[in-house]
């Protein structure tokens, strides 16, 4: 007979507050033709993006994301000090070490909480969520603060046609705390390995300091099967999500599906045959793609602009580099 003591959590978890950072300089279609051999209506009509946010030099992961958490906790209502641990999603922080939620910990006030990163691309949004709602449930943080943060501007290739028009920076972070009732379905998350090549960094860090080649590492990705994969194989994740939370697609209010491009969104809203009274977000448009920021950005953004409100069901899925994905349905803070 175990000796352990049992975990003493929440009975359920729940998203208390959400906030976001989008960088000051808004960068239209136009600079982006400057380096590419393109033009603003095939821009629009491949992504449906028509601008994005580029960070400074001082809007860099740390500050973006002790922004954008500044919000989440404010909008939770509760104070930093409670914030047991912070995890962060991100594939463009420089420095391997040490994790770069620490530093945002201590900036943001919170008390010696468990800080850690996570890379788990465009899903990475998801993959935080779900360690989240973990750790409120079996009771090692009472909160916990998820960020989303991405500088892909400097892992964009301006001169590659296929991808210099996608990309965005910016933060959104969420405060994960206790629930009475479910408010966190559960998630329908994995990998396709075989299928790493699609989406993927361009060369390792090491060839570019050994010389081996002299372009910095940038994204680079496979379009057209990207395109097909996310479309036909994240509708049935999406789908599984639902099945999961014993919810049919009348009952939504709300999907926030990564915002990878806006094709890929009106194809998953198609096949899922979602209901014209659900609130579909398409913050790609003014944002770009900003990978793990995306759904959070999203969110605030639906929120903030009264398209959705507090208290909707809303279906998640982030997917991208790995390939990986993971989806949820939520209630909205």
């Amino acid at each position: 007979m175990s000796k352990i003591k049992p975990s003493q959590g929440a009975p359920y978890a729940r998203i208390m507050g959400v906030g976001g950072y989008r960088p000051t300089r808004v960068v239209p279609n136009e600079v982006i033709l400057e380096t590419i051999d393109s033009s603003d209506e095939w821009i629009r009509s491949r992504s449906g993006i028509a601008t994005r946010h580029w960070a400074s030099d001082e809007e860099t992961v740390t500050a973006m994301s002790v922004a954008a958490s500044g919000k989440a906790i404010a909008d939770a209502g509760i104070t930093p000090e409670q914030i047991g641990a912070v995890i962060v999603s991100t594939v463009s922080h420089f420095k391997q070490t040490p994790a770069v939620a620490t530093e945002i910990a201590d900036q943001i006030g919170a008390v010696k909480p468990a800080a850690f990163d996570i890379s788990a691309g465009c899903a990475g949004f998801g993959y935080g969520l779900t360690l989240a709602k973990g750790m409120v449930v079996e009771g090692s943080a009472e909160y916990v603060l998820v960020i989303g943060v991405e500088r892909l501007s400097d892992l964009t290739d301006l001169e590659d046609r296929a991808t210099a028009f996608l990309f965005g920076d910016g933060a959104g972070a969420v405060v994960v705390g206790p629930a009475k009732e479910p408010a966190i379905g559960p998630t329908v998350w994995g990998s396709e390995g075989d299928k790493s090549e699609t989406i993927k960094q361009t060369v390792p860090w090491t060839d570019y300091r050994d010389g081996t080649v002299e372009r910095f590492p940038a994204i680079t990705q496979e379009g057209q099967a990207v395109f097909r994969w996310a479309v036909f194989e994240m509708a049935k994740v999406a789908q599984q999500a639902l099945d999961a939370a014993g919810i049919a697609s009348d009952d939504l209010d709300v999907f926030i599906p990564h915002q990878a491009n806006m094709r890929i969104i009106d194809s998953m809203v198609k096949t899922l045959k979602l209901p014209d009274h659900v609130t579909v977000a398409r913050d790609v448009e003014t944002t770009g793609n900003t990978s793990a920021a995306s759904i959070p950005l999203a969110m605030e953004r639906l929120l903030a602009t009264g398209q959705a409100k507090s208290g909707d069901t809303a279906l998640v899925i982030g997917f991208g580099a790995g390939l990986v994905y993971a989806a949820t349905v939520v209630t909205l803070p």
